[in-house]
């Protein structure tokens, strides 16, 4: 055997080692603690599976003590948003289902008030703010709610808010070319010049040429993440009825 202080060879069945005079019974009793490169080794498993927690714990909190009217009253909003989700997902850029719908008017005024925002930025980011704002708003809502006040399930509906703008925007930038979309005002962008954002932007850009490639590439995001939203929200759902409590 060997001596695990000094690492001398010692003769087998000694307690004691006939080199140093440790005894064998407290190294195994008390053994060392790991060397630092082992410790250094184990740590980021335990970093990963801290990360993981917290993320779990992030997205999917688990409610302290949920009421269950609240709980019923979130899954018809699913519901709702699943229906309405499965209009829009379905429907073509074309038919302009998303902008005739009333999130539409959910969208406006945020639209028109990035345009002012933007505007001491110059002319081609005062014209971009537009779609900015429409987009900006429903992330940062999605932040709040996600970090601040740590309700997932809101954030999910904002996420699903922001998977609907993608998709408002996307008749807009697919008329860049046509001009026939009826704008605010009653008007196209044929009837007054240089009124079309996305006319201004892919003109500026030199990208007219691709106003139909983008604008399935916003449709396309907005379903991505507006499938995304529903699950999240229906996973929350499920972890909230879970620990629901039916006496509140």
């Amino acid at each position: 055997m060997i001596c695990p202080k000094c690492h001398q060879v010692q003769e087998d069945g000694r307690t004691e080692c006939a080199a140093c005079g440790i005894i064998f019974a407290k190294i195994r009793s008390h053994p060392d603690p790991p060397a630092p490169g082992d410790e250094l080794a184990a740590q980021p498993v335990e970093s990963e599976q801290d990360r993981a927690a917290v993320l779990k714990a992030l997205f999917f909190p688990k409610p302290a003590d949920p009421n269950s009217l609240i709980v019923g009253l979130k899954a018809l909003l699913l519901l709702v948003l699943a229906i309405w989700s499965c209009k829009f997902i379905f429907a073509s850029i074309e038919s302009n289902v998303v902008g005739e719908s009333f999130m539409h008017l959910v969208n406006l005024p945020f639209h028109e008030a990035g345009h002012i925002i933007f505007s001491p930025l110059g002319r081609f980011l005062q014209v971009l703010g537009g779609t900015l704002g429409q987009l900006l708003m429903p992330a940062i809502c999605a932040g709040v709610l996600l970090l601040q006040t740590r309700d997932a399930f809101g954030a999910a509906v904002a996420l699903w808010w922001l998977a609907e703008s993608f998709m408002d925007i996307a008749p807009y930038i697919n008329d860049a070319r046509a001009l026939k979309l009826v704008l605010l005002g009653g008007v196209t962008g044929q009837d007054v010049a240089d009124y079309h954002d996305w006319e201004y932007l892919l003109g500026t850009l030199r990208l007219l040429k691709m106003d139909h490639a983008l604008a399935y590439l916003a449709q396309g995001m907005g379903i991505v993440l507006m499938i995304a939203a529903l699950a999240w929200a229906g996973v929350n759902l499920w972890v909230q009825f879970k620990a629901r409590n039916f006496t509140s």
